[in-house]
């Protein structure tokens, strides 16, 4: 492979990929790209598949088919510890922070900074790169002792953006990110995922909203009772086009049809 090939690869990979639970198939020949610095969005409704590909790649499930490559190297995920030393983070919708503790104390939940020789925690040292983190994403939290209760959904999912970037997440999975947010926290949220993106993160944003996925995306991936169903990339298809085919746009041609007989 020579150095272009190398910097035009992917981090992550899925080639045909597929996961059987016994006889029910729920995902099957989905190939799907995440390269540094793009945002790759996976858009579906309900049983679509979107939950079962999330649990490959953050290695909550093996998958039954194809590969998973990693740097170009093909891999398997055994648990979630195998997808987080490989730079992969994922950042669920039920948020995994504790609500009554500090906005500081969240930022390095598992990752505490102590002080020799007694092992105390350094916490003017973890305000401070929390503070510079949060700068360098542009967020603004006025006051890190905050619970991270008190704050809106949007600052919430940003506080966890802000955290996998930091401790150098190479891939960033956003599931849902603004399922249960108003248009104004949506808008923060997804600016933040582009400053993930400028960052040189490679972003798989899990959704189902197509207009949220057009304002970030590079590349798009729909899928269908675990198939995919449309992928392109923004030049190569229109927003018409991956709504229309959020909506069933066959279907509907196809209804449309039968309501003219």
């Amino acid at each position: 492979m020579s150095n272009h090939d190398a910097q035009d690869a992917p981090f992550l990979e899925l080639r045909d990929a597929g996961k059987s639970y016994g006889n029910v198939e729920a995902l099957r020949g989905v190939n799907l790209v995440a390269r540094a610095g793009e945002v790759t969005c996976v858009l579906g409704d309900n049983g679509a598949g979107k939950s079962t590909l999330i649990k490959i790649i953050a290695g909550l499930h093996e998958h039954s088919q194809g590969e998973l490559l990693v740097n170009g190297s093909s891999t398997r995920f055994t648990s979630p510890r195998d997808a987080q030393a490989a730079g992969i983070a994922t950042v669920y919708q039920d948020l995994a922070l504790a609500p009554l503790m500090a906005v500081w104390r969240n930022f390095f939940l598992g990752n505490e900074l102590t002080r020799r020789p007694f092992g105390r925690l350094d916490i003017a040292r973890m305000k401070e790169i929390t503070s510079d983190a949060m700068r360098r994403m542009g967020i603004d939290i006025p006051d890190l002792e905050t619970p991270v209760g008190s704050l809106s959904g949007g600052q919430r999912q940003c506080v966890a953006i802000a955290r996998a970037v930091h401790f150098g997440a190479k891939v960033l999975v956003l599931d849902e990110p603004t399922a249960a947010l108003g248009v104004k926290q949506s808008g923060v949220v997804l600016k933040y995922i582009a400053r993930a993106r400028e960052a040189g993160v490679a972003v798989v944003f899990i959704t189902h909203n197509p207009n949220h996925a057009w304002l970030v995306g590079d590349h798009f991936v729909v899928l269908k009772l675990g198939r995919v169903s449309l992928d392109g990339t923004k030049e190569s298809i229109t927003l018409d086009q991956l709504t229309g085919e959020m909506a069933g746009g066959a279907e509907l041609d196809a209804l449309a049809h039968e309501l003219q007989v």
